[in-house]
């Protein structure tokens, strides 16, 4: 049976007359079990972009991973195929009416790994009319609680208008899950972010095909080892408190806080997906009405709930002081995700900038995003930003762009920056 475990992390002193709390909690899961293990139904469809860019090894790896992906979706759970060009084809199982999916077994595995074999690329790219055909087709299971896609595409979105696509993404949301990833250096990182954080899935880069096999298995292993469906974040707080900002920020930096729903006047539910044996952090800010010193209140309560069970929950607390020594005090949780979130948005903003030709800036926020990695111990962020600047001091931020710079490392780069490092202990 699933367990899971909450705690939070703040300084709960404020100053006289104070208003704004913030924590971190962290929820971890164990023994979570497999997709569809509680008797609940669970959907797979892999996404493969088959589009006339993909001709030659990048289709035949393609090919061969998500073969490997059929190998290792479960018996049981519901599966299809979709080929993606300038539009989106059932590519198994071949149907016209009815369920859109099937089961997996020994038999649908083999019929969907022969017609896998047989794609061809050519023609255009759609990605709004592949993500639109995912959902119809998950939706003609009705039984599904857990849907969940991969998305493998090599091109930006050219045959169809961004309004489309963006449109397309909305009418996903809450829909599925879906992982996305880009093949090689001639799609748009913006673009398949996009996609990715609607649909709370995540992005990168395959710079090499041959590395594809590999990537698309480790995909299906983590989706297969998420035994635990659409859970929600729901956070109430007391009356006349306003939720600042609720925002995923371990593994990855996510905003969640314009994805609430109304639970009831003092409840909002932030969705978080399906969950395996993992841990992921949140960064809760609350605004109170002032209060004098002396006095003391329950901020927030923080739920993981799925449908109508509470599966852990956390308290924020709010106590008001005159002493300085207490309310002076950031918790180094605090502190530390506030950085990893000003570090994301550093590294984006960098990039965007050097990408428009305004060095200057992009200086600046690529030497602050050095600075923050290297205070916050990301090691991973500082070694990718190291392709992308010369690094004078790291401590100050102090960088030069370098001019050679290879298109997949500043791409990888770009796909990373939401990641995030957990505090050192």
């Amino acid at each position: 049976m699933a367990n899971f475990t909450s705690s939070v992390f703040q300084n709960e002193f404020l100053p006289d007359q104070g208003t704004d709390v913030h924590a971190i909690v962290s929820v971890t899961g164990t023994e979570t079990g497999t997709a569809g293990s509680s008797g609940s139904e669970v959907g797979e469809i892999i996404i493969v972009d088959t589009s006339g860019s993909m001709i030659g090894p990048r289709i035949e790896m393609a090919k061969q991973a998500a073969q490997i992906a059929c190998d290792m979706i479960t018996d049981g759970t519901w599966f299809a195929i979709v080929a993606g060009t300038h539009q989106a084809y059932l590519a198994y199982p071949r149907v016209t009416s009815g369920p859109g999916l099937v089961q997996m077994n020994p038999q649908t595995r083999r019929e969907a790994q022969r017609a896998i074999a047989a794609f061809r690329a050519d023609g255009g790219t759609a990605i709004g009319r592949w993500l639109l055909l995912a959902r119809q087709l998950f939706q003609s299971v009705g039984s599904l609680s857990g849907r969940h896609a991969i998305l493998l595409t090599d091109g930006e979105d050219y045959n169809e208008t961004p309004t489309q696509l963006d449109q397309a993404i909305r009418q996903c949301i809450g829909q599925f899950q879906a992982d996305c990833r880009g093949i090689g250096v001639d799609w748009k990182v913006s673009e398949v972010r996009k996609i990715a954080q609607a649909l709370l899935g995540s992005i990168d880069i395959i710079p090499d095909a041959r590395d594809l096999p590999q990537v698309m298995a480790g995909l299906v292993h983590q989706a297969m080892n998420r035994g635990v469906a659409n859970a929600q974040l729901r956070v109430w707080t007391p009356q006349d408190a306003q939720i600042l900002f609720v925002r995923q920020v371990s593994p990855t930096v996510e905003d969640l806080t314009y994805r609430g729903q109304p639970i009831n006047p003092l409840t909002q539910g932030y969705p978080t997906g399906a969950w395996g044996n993992e841990t992921r952090d949140y960064h809760i800010a609350v605004r109170l009405p002032a209060k004098a010193v002396g006095q003391e209140q329950l901020a927030a309560r923080v739920q993981l709930v799925v449908g109508s069970q509470i599966l852990t929950q956390g308290l924020v607390k709010a106590r008001w002081s005159d002493d300085p020594g207490l309310t002076a005090q950031i918790a180094p949780e605090v502190a530390h995700y506030t950085g990893q979130t000003e570090l994301a948005a550093a590294i984006q903003s960098g990039l965007a900038a050097r990408a428009a030709g305004d060095d200057h800036t992009a200086t600046v926020r690529l030497g602050r995003a050095v600075q923050l990695a290297e205070a916050t111990g990301n090691a991973e962020a500082t070694t990718r930003l190291r392709r992308v600047v010369e690094v004078t001091d790291a401590a100050t931020g102090t960088v030069r762009l370098r001019r050679d710079v290879n298109k997949a490392d500043e791409m990888a780069l770009d796909t990373a920056s939401t990641k995030t490092t957990r505090i050192r202990n």
